[in-house]
Parts: C-alpha cells; structure tokens; sequence
C-alpha cells in the first residue's frame, strides 16, 4: 500500500532535482556546450573508399570520435565505386547530400565551401553555421583553384571563425602553358604562395581587430612548412616553404601541430610530408587542452589501390584539436 505522504515526498523530491538541474545549466551549462573539439581530415575523392560500403565504416569512425566540427577537403564523390572512371555530375551523392550523411554521425548543420572544381571542403557541426563568405571563382575576381570558404560558430557564448582551404597540387602553376618550363621556375610553390595571400587578405588580414579573435584556418595546403625544416633540412629560401613562411611573417596565425610538437615530426601523408594544417589565433590556442595528427587503425592506409592508384581510406591523415571554451 501506498501512502499520499510518500507520494508527496516523492514529488517533492523530483521537483528539488529539476530545480538543481536548471540551476546548473542556468550557471555553468553543461561540459559539452563549452566544448569545441575539431575534426579536420582531406578524405580523397568524397570518401571514395567508403562509397561501396554507403559509408558506413566512415561514420562509425567520425562518432568515435565525436567531433563538434568537422572540416572536410576534397568532399565530393567523383568516381564510381571501385574505380578511377569519372562519374557523372547528376549521378554523385556528395556533395548535395552532406546534410544526410552529417546527421548519421550527429551533426545537424553543414556548408561547402565555393569551389569551381571537384574537390570543394565541407564543414559540418553541432553548432549552427554562419556562411560569411565563398571565394572562388576566375581571375580577377580569385586566384584560388580548389575554393575556399569562410563561416563562424558560437561555442560558449564566443564567435570562433572557421576559414577552410585546398590549394593548388601540382609542381606548375595553374594554367601554365609550359608546364614543365614552370616547374623549373618553381611555379606550383609561387602559385599557391600567390593563393595564400588571396585568401589571407579576404579573410583574417581583411579584419582590423582578428588577432584578439577567436580564428582558425585549415586545409591541404601542399605545402611543407619552414618549422619543419630541422626534418627536411631544404636550402634556405626554398620555394617549398614560401607559403608557411607567408603565414607565418603576415598573420596572427599559430601552427597548432608545429607549435605544440615542436622537436617531433607529424606526417599527415603516407610519405614524410606535413601539408595538412590547422591554424589558429593566439587567443584560440591558449584554450587548447589537446591536438594531434590521428592514426589508428582505420586511419593508418596498409597499401595503395592496384586498380586506381588511390588510398584506403584516405592518402592523408587527420588532425584533431580539443578546445576548451568555457
């Protein structure tokens, strides 16, 4: 038999600790509202390796980690399964599709970047997105091949702005017309040089007050870094390092990776070459508690596809950064 008093204890009880709940969201939030963990990662081709199986192995990876953004280069289907034959543009799932797939490992907002070629990067996020600005598009109006992009979050009550990037890959400038005379000139490193500044004077150099900002910028950036040099050991004022050294002399920007790990190098490709990048601004890494290039098991490539010439799953390796936004 129960009695009305001990239902009115009951009820009563229950009312103290919605009230203690609320209190605590109400003065602190909870851990996760302040939390800003950041998953950056050049998947190849969309994903290509994944397509076969609807990227189901994919998205169990990216919820184990579970990122809060996730930034995503080459983020569009091109190939059929399998294969290194184009597919048709009606027939890719990314990257119209993101939304879809983002919501499989629990994020509910997502942006691509402009681009005007196949490999646009994606931001997906648990917090909502603001789209500031795509820049692509033909000279005079942008220099950059693979596009990039700039949008912003609030983590915590703080505006974090978000520039993604995928700069041009080859060893000769974009468009050159003799490809190979440009590549002893050194054209490939000069062009991306030439893009760096693009976007750095569209983005971060464009606001007066983005050093005592929260900031960060990421992507393939082709391009190895003068902090590693001790590693490479490249002549001084080799055109291989002349993007970073931009960065570097021109921006607020900190490498998060090369500062954090500064006696140790962190490959983000297969070779014995840094070109994966996550930058932020000195406010913003002050707030760092963690940061590294991820290898396990899924991540870590065994061998090249025979057929196509591809990796499995990714030839680049990811970076994550936990940020403490309290």
């Amino acid at each position: 038999m129960i009695l009305k008093t001990d239902i009115f204890k009951t009820r009563r009880l229950m009312t103290v600790v919605a009230a203690l709940a609320a209190i605590a969201v109400v003065c602190g939030g909870s851990k996760r509202d302040a939390s800003l963990r950041l998953l950056y990662w050049n998947i190849q081709n969309g994903m290509w390796s994944d397509q076969p199986n609807n990227y189901d192995n994919f998205v169990e990876w990216v919820k184990k980690y579970d990122p809060d953004v996730c930034v995503w280069c080459e983020a569009q289907t091109i190939y059929e399964d399998g294969t290194s034959k184009a597919r048709k543009a009606d027939d890719r799932y990314l990257t119209e599709n993101w939304g879809e797939l983002a919501a499989r490992y629990g994020h509910k907002y997502w942006t691509k970047s402009g681009h005007r070629d196949n490999y646009p990067q994606v931001i997906t996020s648990k917090y909502p997105i603001e789209k500031i600005l795509d820049i692509v598009g033909e000279e005079p109006d942008s220099v950059v091949t693979h596009g990039a992009c700039r949008a912003a979050i609030k983590v915590g009550g703080k505006r974090v702005n978000i520039v993604t990037l995928h700069t041009w890959p080859q060893a000769y400038a974009y468009r050159a017309a003799d490809r190979e005379a440009s590549k002893a000139e050194h054209g490939g490193d000069k062009y991306r040089r030439m893009e760096m500044e693009y976007i750095c004077n569209h983005t971060i150099l464009a606001e007066p007050k983005a050093a005592k900002e929260y900031w960060m910028m990421m992507g393939d950036f082709n391009s190895r870094s003068p902090k590693d040099n001790w590693f490479y050991k490249y002549d001084e004022g080799d055109s291989r390092l002349i993007v970073h050294d931009y960065i570097l002399r021109n921006t607020p920007y900190v490498d998060i990776i090369g500062d954090r790990f500064a006696e140790e190098f962190h490959s983000t490709t297969y070779g014995k070459a840094r070109i994966d990048f996550v930058y932020c601004t000195p406010k913003l890494y002050k707030r760092i508690d963690d940061a590294r290039v991820v290898t396990d098991d899924y991540t870590r490539a065994p061998e090249r596809d025979k057929n196509t010439g591809f990796h499995h799953p990714s030839d680049h390796l990811p970076i994550l950064v936990d940020f403490n936004m309290k």
